[in-house]
């Protein structure tokens, strides 16, 4: 099977003196993401091999904390969507989404 087309999805990170991330970009040409700035990114893939997953989360140190709370639990909320895609568990699903209204409620993101 050959392949039709290939797809290159790009990360850039500035690093100060202390190699502390200062600047994160991104680029996904077939999205129409030409190095667009971030301010924390996480990245999960799986090792079939090794039966594990490997990541990298980065964030830059100008982050704000209030900014990180809202960005893990729309993480978590999207983490429950691709669950449920790629296993069609709905009952995992219905836990996850009440784990993910309990993170906002205690972190006070939701009335």
């Amino acid at each position: 099977m050959s392949k039709l087309h290939t797809s290159k999805i790009t990360l850039t990170v500035g690093l100060d003196e202390n190699r502390v991330p200062e600047e994160l970009n991104w680029s996904a040409q077939d999205g129409g993401i030409d190095n667009e700035e971030v301010k924390a990114m996480l990245l999960s893939v799986w090792d079939s091999k090794n039966q594990e997953s490997l990541k990298i989360d980065l964030w830059t140190k100008d982050m704000p904390v209030d900014e990180m709370k809202i960005f893990f639990h729309q993480t978590l909320v999207s983490l429950s969507d691709t669950f449920m895609k790629a296993t069609q568990d709905e009952k995992m699903t219905a836990t996850m989404k009440d784990f993910c209204d309990y993170f906002a409620e205690k972190l006070e993101l939701k009335k």
